[in-house]
């Protein structure tokens, strides 16, 4: 079944970070894409741009209205995902355990 591990921080926290702070975090993740490259369970991934770089799209009856920023004021924004195959919530759930920091772990719909 595929999950997606939906990572969210501070971006103020990650632009205050040490380069060391940073090395520390960026290791974390090299670890996690080696447990997942080793199953065969990396479907995807990405670190995404900072939130003042979103345009939030709102469409009712054909009418869009755009807005520069993201979905919600936050104080964690979505910052990136894994896109993952696991066996069971479970084990989604110990790849987001490898992480520092909020990560949610979802389900995706199978079609």
């Amino acid at each position: 079944m595929k999950y997606a591990l939906l990572i969210y921080d501070d971006e103020i926290t990650w632009e205050k970070a040490t380069p060391e702070e940073r090395a520390a975090i960026f290791a974390e993740h090299g670890e996690l894409g080696k447990k997942l490259a080793a199953k065969k369970a990396f479907v995807a991934g990405q670190q995404l741009a900072p939130t003042a770089t979103a345009t939030t799209v709102r469409t009712a009856k054909g009418a869009s209205v755009l807005t520069d920023g993201p979905f919600a004021e936050l104080k964690e924004h979505l910052t990136g995902f894994y896109l993952i195959e696991a066996d069971s919530l479970d084990e989604a759930i110990a790849y987001a355990k490898t992480l520092s920091g909020t990560v949610e772990v979802r389900p995706c719909v199978a079609h």
